[in-house]
């Protein structure tokens, strides 16, 4: 994503989290198609998520500015990311590279999802909206991933996403941004 604090190709896991991205990774070496490995992957990480042992403190922490992202482990094919949001904190719409999986540690996520106007790939259509909350997980692969997603509680929220790239290697998982020319 864009709000990204410091990318380093490397693992900063904590044991529980360890143990789920070795789970992650058999999932993502299988070589499925994008969408069951999403839906895999989420399915293994919905069985993690609330733990207070996932995560440490400075994971969770947010940015007064912006949600903040924290890089926990990246490797080919894999990464994994938290993303603390504190209220009224949101993304851009965007879309991805690859498959992503997000699932809510703490509090909750807004999402509304778009998609391309029939017939005219400049305008955007507005197709869901979608609250997710503590332990709920969604995966999606592109193409059919536009979303924006922010804090719309009066509460922090962290969530985990997952994606199927190496965003240490591309700086982001994000392929391309909407902007108001798009709405």
């Amino acid at each position: 994503m864009t709000a990204t604090d410091a990318l380093s190709g490397t693992s900063t896991a904590t044991p529980r989290l360890a143990r789920y991205i070795e789970e992650a990774r058999k999932i993502v070496d299988a070589g499925m198609p994008p969408g069951l490995t999403a839906r895999l992957v989420g399915e293994q990480l919905a069985a993690h998520l609330g733990a207070a042992d996932l995560l440490t403190a400075q994971q969770c922490e947010g940015h007064p500015d912006r949600y903040r992202q924290h890089l926990l482990h990246t490797e080919r094919g894999l990464s994994v990311v938290a993303l603390v949001w504190l209220p009224g904190q949101s993304t851009e719409i965007h879309d991805h590279l690859a498959w992503c999986v997000t699932g809510v540690h703490q509090g909750e996520e807004q999402e509304q999802r778009f998609s391309l106007a029939a017939g005219d790939t400049s305008a955007l259509v507005a197709t869901e909206k979608v609250v997710n909350r503590q332990g709920d997980v969604c995966g999606f692969a592109p193409p059919g991933d536009i979303h924006r997603v922010w804090n719309g509680g009066n509460g922090k929220a962290v969530s985990l996403h997952i994606y199927g790239v190496d965003i240490s290697a591309r700086g982001s998982s994000i392929r391309r941004v909407y902007g108001p020319a798009h709405q």
